[in-house]
């Protein structure tokens, strides 16, 4: 048991017969535990294989390799249709927890089993996503943002093609390459 797992857990203020289950559950399977992107990691030599967090509607516990489960009970969530590899179980009770319980030990042993089999999640390409026309139209007109944009990593890529084409309304599109033109033009990604 980790202590920085602890002090998280103490200071949740939902969801605490959930989490304190869940983290027993998943202790017993033998994973490290640690407190990564400020939630309960779990790792299996290094890699992470689960981690718990918590919404205001559900609990979750999320396989970042869940897209390669059999999820023969059918309760593996896909959290957004943009989520190409992490799957998660979604919890509102501590019944439903101690009901999924061997389940859960399942899922979590052929999580590690993916992992040690070297298994990974094949990702869609970044000239796969949409490409809002009004970013293309801009990238036509700019060689330098063309460049500054094929510069960046292929997840910044991403971000924000997925940024601009959620948008439904052109005008909202428009407005918002307008507002990132600059950060990309220095070399920066949506989030940073």
């Amino acid at each position: 048991m980790n202590s920085k797992v602890d002090a998280y857990l103490q200071r949740a203020t939902a969801w605490q017969d959930e989490l304190q289950k869940l983290r027993a559950i998943i202790v017993g399977c033998k994973l490290d535990e640690e407190l990564k992107w400020g939630v309960p990691c779990y790792t299996h030599n290094g890699s992470n294989i689960v981690l718990i967090h918590t919404f205001k509607d559900y609990c979750a516990i999320l396989f970042f390799k869940g897209a390669l489960l059999k999820d023969e009970e059918g309760i593996l969530v896909q959290q957004t249709k943009n989520v190409q590899a992490a799957r998660q179980i979604r919890f509102t009770s501590p019944a439903q927890v101690d009901q999924l319980r061997g389940t859960i030990k399942a899922y979590i042993k052929a999580a590690i089993a993916v992992e040690q089999a070297g298994l990974e999640v094949a990702f869609k390409k970044t000239a796969d996503f949409d490409m809002a026309e009004e970013f293309q139209a801009r990238l036509d007109d700019s060689p330098a943002l063309q460049e500054a944009f094929e510069a960046l990593t292929p997840g910044r890529q991403r971000a924000y093609l997925l940024y601009f084409s959620e948008a439904k309304q052109a005008s909202t599109r428009s407005a918002r390459v307008d507002k990132c033109v600059p950060r990309i033009l220095a070399g920066k990604g949506l989030k940073d």
